[in-house]
């Protein structure tokens, strides 16, 4: 999952891990990469454990390699939050070019 933050975003953090409370999100470590002023939370759940990150950008991401049945669960939370709108995201800008 993607999202695109902004200076408005403010209490972004607050309202995900408000609209995610039923499935008990714990931020168990925070890791701050200095280089690229990029956030990496380490996340525990009820459903399993996720990443979230923000980057210098002001992108960030909801990530779990393992664990893709709590990533469809967040995605249905958000889908029916009055707080977060989906949007399609264009999968060519992510592909790497000298792949």
């Amino acid at each position: 999952m993607e999202f695109i933050l902004d200076s408005s975003d403010t209490d972004f953090y607050n309202d995900l891990f408000t609209t995610l409370k039923d499935i008990g999100p714990k931020i168990e470590t925070v890791e701050n990469w200095w280089m690229n002023d990029d956030l990496l939370l380490h996340v525990s759940s009820d459903k399993g454990d996720f990443l979230f990150s923000k980057d210098v950008w002001h992108f960030a991401f909801i990530e779990a390699d393992n664990n893709q049945s709590c990533i469809k669960l967040i995605d249905e939370i958000l889908n029916n939050s009055s707080w977060f709108t989906k949007e399609e995201v264009d999968f060519e800008k992510y592909r790497n070019v000298n792949t």
